[in-house]
């Protein structure tokens, strides 16, 4: 069942933080869905760009809506990941997303805020939620590409000029995370002291985190010993997601992590059969082992399960 992310973020709001995992395929549809399921977690399905355009976006769409019929008692909501201008207005039109992102973050302070205000007024005349990002995390990932160089902080004052402004519904902070499988170096962690100080000047304001996979050790070692070449990669330490949905942030971004399960999964099953060449069954070990780790991720979150005692406040 789609319902608004506003409901989801409601619900969640200082006691767990909903896990927003990005598909491109139906395999990942299906896994992502049957890990909520067996962890009975609500969760946001994040659409990008590049997923848009890597079939068609009515593809995906017709993907989820038949995941929704094959898992009925799914609870969830459907975003658009870091959008342009231009795709949170088709996003909006389209009548299938619960919210938007508009990412003008890489733009001045006062432009950001002109073109987030432009995409409020037009998601808010329809009934969605908008996502905000305020601060420019670092990294690579699809579209998005900072130097470290470049990566800035939210800053807590601005954080709140910025919201009162724009009357955004939720907004993304840049707190030392950043995109791709390459993090943190050394014994890096969480800026949680601005956190603390957003939430004091936004209380009960919804706050999302990106750049947040792990990259588990050993998923990468895994793809390392069937022929993969990733080195130095290092992630969010996952016994901080729960010590940030605390300090209100409702929504954790998780994608990399995915990409590191499925690139496991089809190395190591096509390292140990050279001669095969039909994919359907390393993607049907891959759904399940995504899956597992989906459901995995929802208990550190603390949205596992969640789900009667939300189906009961939407009432259901």
């Amino acid at each position: 069942m789609i319902v608004t992310t506003a409901q989801l973020f409601k619900h969640a709001y200082g006691k767990y933080a909903v896990g927003a995992y990005n598909i491109n395929n139906a395999e990942q549809a299906m896994g992502l869905f049957q890990g909520c399921i067996d962890s009975q977690a609500p969760f946001i399905i994040q659409i990008s760009k590049g997923a848009r355009k890597y079939t068609d976006k009515h593809m995906l769409e017709a993907i989820i809506r038949s995941a929704g019929e094959i898992f009925p008692d799914a609870i969830f909501a459907v975003h658009l990941d870091h959008g342009d201008e231009q795709t949170c207005y088709d996003c909006i039109e389209s009548g299938f997303y619960s919210s938007v992102m508009i990412d003008a973050s890489h733009d001045p302070f006062d432009e950001n805020v002109a073109i987030t205000k432009r995409v409020v007024d037009a998601a808010h005349a329809k009934g969605l939620s908008v996502e905000a990002e305020l601060g420019m995390l670092g990294g690579v990932e699809e579209d998005i590409q900072v130097d470290e160089g470049n990566a800035c902080l939210t800053d807590p004052a601005e954080a709140e000029d910025f919201v009162k402004k724009t009357g955004c519904d939720s907004l993304a902070c840049a707190i030392g995370t950043s995109h791709g499988a390459f993090k943190f170096k050394g014994k890096q962690s969480l800026h949680f002291e601005v956190l603390d100080q957003i939430k004091v000047r936004l209380p009960g304001f919804p706050l999302v985190m990106h750049g947040s996979s792990s990259v588990p050790k050993e998923e990468v070692d895994r793809i390392n010993a069937a022929g993969g070449k990733i080195a130095g990669s290092m992630g969010v330490d996952v016994n901080e997601y729960l010590p940030a949905a605390k300090r209100g942030v409702t929504k954790v971004n998780i994608d990399t992590d995915g990409r590191l399960v499925w690139t496991r999964v089809h190395r190591e099953f096509f390292h140990a059969n050279p001669g095969d060449f039909d994919f359907r069954p390393p993607g049907k070990i891959f759904m399940a082992e995504y899956a597992k780790f989906i459901a995995s991720r929802n208990v550190l979150l603390g949205s596992s399960g969640q789900l009667k005692d939300l189906r009961v406040s939407l009432g259901y």
